[in-house]
């Protein structure tokens, strides 16, 4: 197991702790569609307060491509931070600079400052080092608390914690945690439930996981591409033609290693991909139409299979979820492992977002809060933003 440097590792009293957050937060316009991840940050923020520090907050929001994209400011997440801790919360309309280092010299203990989106500046990606010491320089020590972001090795996830002594905060810790388990110490039997689009974003997880599951569940548009791999009509299905050969390999491989795979046994399908087409439930894809979501004879062996295991694991939403006619299999699915006695992992991103749609978040035991990090965990056993992190 990854043994982390904790907040008692610092010294708070006096101190000004430069915290990489995850505010990546779905907006529409200047309203947050979901607080998930400023929620998440709640207890190292309130941690941090207590202990005396002054706290300098800092995250990246969606995709600005190291320019000033006024839709993807970070004032929205830190107007709703200043809701939730009842507090006022400092906002910089920049990262770095003198104009911010004011700023910080300003804050009283327990203050909060918020950065400007790390990502309006190229040097956070390109992980530069001038950057990073600029970063580091508007703190005394580093909290890393971006779970969802560790797998980059950007100026904010590993640059600046190097020029500083640096801990996990309370929401890496406890996502290492649950993640480890899965990864060091699973009770068995483990299952591990893949959906979503691409067998290409999975066959890492996958082959990783073949080493150490007892049941491979996949669903999703990527099933399609295993189905047709296996000689199976899928109709017009959404699949990756030029991965049926590797899909077969990675089938192959399971076999070998003695791990049970479960293909959907029915489909829920419609002749095209929208919203409002008719959904028909059939054994075998009809031509001309396209599987959107698993069936209930699928559902039925599954939560069988799923009711023997000790261990769940899920990544990826099994049908086009956002939609009611096809959300049937992945709310099952959900629902099952919910009422499991099974210890139960959701693995952020989609699933994390069906789940909490569902109102089955806190029947969960552990729901991550990134997607392409918790993978990568999975995969690894171990991300590049832990490094500065770790015990020696």
């Amino acid at each position: 197991m990854i043994k982390l440097k904790t907040l008692e590792d610092l010294r708070l009293e006096d101190a000004t702790v430069l915290c990489r957050v995850d505010f990546n937060v779905p907006l529409d316009g200047d309203s947050i569609r979901d607080d998930t991840r400023i929620r998440a940050a709640l207890p190292t923020i309130q941690a941090l307060r207590e202990g005396g520090a002054r706290i300098v907050l800092m995250s990246h929001l969606g995709r600005p491509k190291g320019q000033r994209v006024p839709s993807l400011s970070l004032l929205p997440a830190a107007a709703r931070l200043a809701e939730l801790v009842d507090a006022e919360v400092v906002f910089a309309h920049d990262t770095v600079g003198d104009g911010v280092a004011e700023l910080v010299r300003e804050l009283p203990e327990g203050g909060i400052l918020v950065l400007e989106n790390l990502r309006f500046d190229p040097r956070e990606k390109a992980g530069d080092d001038e950057f990073s010491k600029a970063l580091a320089s508007l703190g005394t020590c580093f909290v890393n608390d971006a779970f969802g972001a560790l797998h980059r090795a950007h100026a904010s996830i590993t640059g600046a914690a190097a020029h500083l002594p640096s801990a996990a905060g309370l929401l890496v810790q406890a996502e290492v945690e649950a993640l480890g388990k899965l990864v060091s110490r699973p009770e068995r039997p483990f299952g591990a439930i893949l959906g979503g689009a691409k067998v290409s974003d999975k066959m890492g997880v996958i082959d990783a996981l073949s080493k150490k599951v007892d049941h491979l569940f996949i669903g999703g548009a990527m099933a399609y591409t295993f189905l047709a791999s296996r000689g199976e009509d899928v109709g017009s299905s959404r699949i990756e033609s030029d991965k049926l050969e590797l899909a077969d390999e990675l089938l192959a491989l399971c076999e070998e290693r003695g791990v049970k795979v479960h293909l959907p046994v029915d489909h829920v399908v419609a002749d095209r991909f929208a919203e409002d087409a008719e959904p028909s439930t059939h054994d075998h894809i009809p031509e001309g139409t396209m599987g959107l979501d698993i069936g209930p004879k699928t559902v039925e062996a599954w939560t069988a299979v799923m009711a023997t295991c000790q261990t769940l694991f899920w990544n990826g939403p099994l049908g086009v979820f956002e939609w009611d006619a096809f959300s049937g299999g992945t709310r099952s699915i959900a629902e099952a492992m919910a009422s499991s006695q099974a210890w139960t992992v959701v693995g952020g991103g989609d699933s994390a977002a069906a789940v909490a749609a569902f109102g089955l978040s806190d029947r969960m035991d552990h729901v991550s809060t990134g997607g392409g990090a918790s993978l990568e965990f999975l995969e690894k056993g171990d991300l590049v933003g832990l490094a500065p992190l770790k015990r020696k």
